[in-house]
């Protein structure tokens, strides 16, 4: 297709993930995708790898892991997928996968499987598992968390919203109806001893987890207490790397 072509059909599309198509043309999502992807501290290679990506949206961690040369990638979800289109805002199709899909000639494998369904006998196993912005909006984030830990070989890395980061014991916040920030689908809060209390019952040999520093976390709620919405120095994001 033309550059005009490719234009209009991203245009017609509500993005989650800023996806570079090339040409000059990236994605206009929500998600600061690039800066998140630094802060995940992933392997530089995938070489001969595969990757499992959980909550996969308009599949840019499932890009890069194929970008990074992982011999075989595949992606779900199916909060996102399957219709009514998902979210308060009425966005979460698989439209931008599909698009960013065909432009970048992909070889990532759709997967269309509920998350309690995940096993070694539904799907196989893998050798990196991605769990990526997933765990506070379930219900039962454990049973799920437990699923994705089934079919890792190797390497599990959460990211994921926390609260109480300054409790010293393992917690996690529950947020009723529309707490936390106006969306409903937002359950829970975990701390890092919790994430990796949980990681460590998985049977994970060493879990390594990476949050954020206490000032910015202060900043952040200070600027979002200004523009009106209600935001804790308590809570901030974390990422988790867990290694059999």
């Amino acid at each position: 297709m033309t550059n005009e072509d490719l234009k209009r059909r991203v245009a017609e599309i509500r993005w989650f993930h800023q996806i570079d198509l090339g040409d000059g043309v990236t994605t206009p999502g929500h998600d600061e995708s690039a800066a998140k992807l630094r802060k995940l501290r992933l392997p530089a290679r995938f070489d001969g790898q595969t990757v499992l990506d959980i909550g996969s949206w308009d599949g840019f961690f499932a890009f890069e892991a194929e970008r990074r040369g992982a011999q075989r990638v595949v992606a779900m979800d199916p909060a996102c997928w399957r219709p009514p289109a998902w979210g308060p805002r009425g966005w979460g199709t698989q439209q931008g996968f599909r698009l960013a899909h065909e432009v970048l000639g992909s070889r990532v494998e759709p997967l269309d499987i509920g998350l309690p369904d995940i096993s070694p006998e539904t799907i196989g196993t893998f050798d990196v598992v991605f769990f990526l912005g997933v765990f506070y909006h379930l219900p039962n984030p454990w049973l799920v968390l437990e699923r994705a830990a089934s079919v890792c070989r190797h390497l599990l890395v959460v990211e994921t919203h926390a609260d109480l980061l300054d409790h010293r014991r393992a917690a996690m916040a529950f947020y009723p109806g529309d707490e936390m920030e106006g969306d409903p689908s937002n359950y829970w809060g975990p701390n890092s001893k919790a994430l990796a209390g949980m990681l460590g019952a998985e049977g994970f040999r060493k879990v390594d987890v990476y949050g954020e520093r206490r000032g910015l976390r202060l900043a952040r709620a200070g600027y979002r207490r200004l523009r009106g919405t209600r935001y804790s120095p308590q809570q901030g994001r974390l990422v988790a790397h867990a290694w059999r």
